[in-house]
Order: C-alpha cells, then structure tokens, then sequence
C-alpha cells in the first residue's frame, strides 16, 4: 500500500508542479467525452497522434488519479480503523468503507482491463507506453 501512496503521490505532484496535468488532461467537456467515446464504440477514433489523449482518455485518468485516493484513504480505514475514526466516520463506518474499498477497487481492476483491451485494439501504443516516448505512426 505505501508504494501506491508514494508512486501516485509522486505522479500527481509532479503533474501539477510541471503543469503536465493542466496541459494533458484539460479541458474536458462532457460533448468531447461522449463525442469521442461514441467514435471509439463505432472504431472511428483517430490515433494519429498517440502522444495527444483524447476526451474519454482524459476522463480515465483523471477517475484513476481520484480513485486511488479514495482506494488509499478507505484502505487506512480498513488497517487502521481506530487511528482514523475521522475517515472512518467520513466512509459511513467500517463497514461502509470496506464497500467502498471493494467498489473502488473493483472500478480500478476494470479500467486496467479495458486499458488492456485498448492496447490490444491499437497495437502501436504499446512501444510508446513502455519505451516512454510518442512516436508518429
């Protein structure tokens, strides 16, 4: 648990001082989010430009970055119930929190399955992703 603390402490912090999270994942609207996922049901989403997300990328990102935070503190609740009885009373409970924490990590698991999926249907992500760079396809 304290490496996922660190690492995405680490990624949001270094997204916000370098201003990557302002340029990479705003603006997003509700019409470009349901333009775009309306294209990618249909297989019409360009991926000319791998190094540049698109509105329904922005949104994940963005659900994930805020998913683990909730994934984080639900998670203290359930270690250490009585050292934060302010969360846990935030959460509903332990037993609420343990919901939470499930739901949470429940949606998480799915976005790396879907993330997986995406791969596979765009093959020429994978390099990019792994190697750390965009190239022009």
């Amino acid at each position: 648990m304290w490496m996922l603390v660190v690492v995405s402490l680490f990624y949001v912090l270094f997204n916000l001082f370098s201003g990557r999270l302002s340029r990479r994942f705003f603006p997003v609207s509700p019409k470009g989010f349901f333009h775009d996922l309306w294209s990618a049901l249909h297989g019409r989403l360009g991926h000319d430009d791998i190094g540049h997300y698109n509105h329904v990328q922005r949104v994940a990102y963005l659900f994930v970055m805020l998913d683990i935070t909730v994934l984080v503190i639900s998670g203290l609740v359930l270690w250490k119930s009585v050292q934060f009885p302010l969360l846990r009373e935030l959460l509903g409970g332990y037993d609420s929190a343990r919901h939470v924490h499930f739901i949470a990590m429940s949606l998480l698991v799915a976005f790396i399955a879907v993330h997986l999926v995406m791969v596979a249907l765009v093959p020429k992500t994978l390099l990019a992703m792994i190697v750390g760079h965009k190239e022009r396809v």
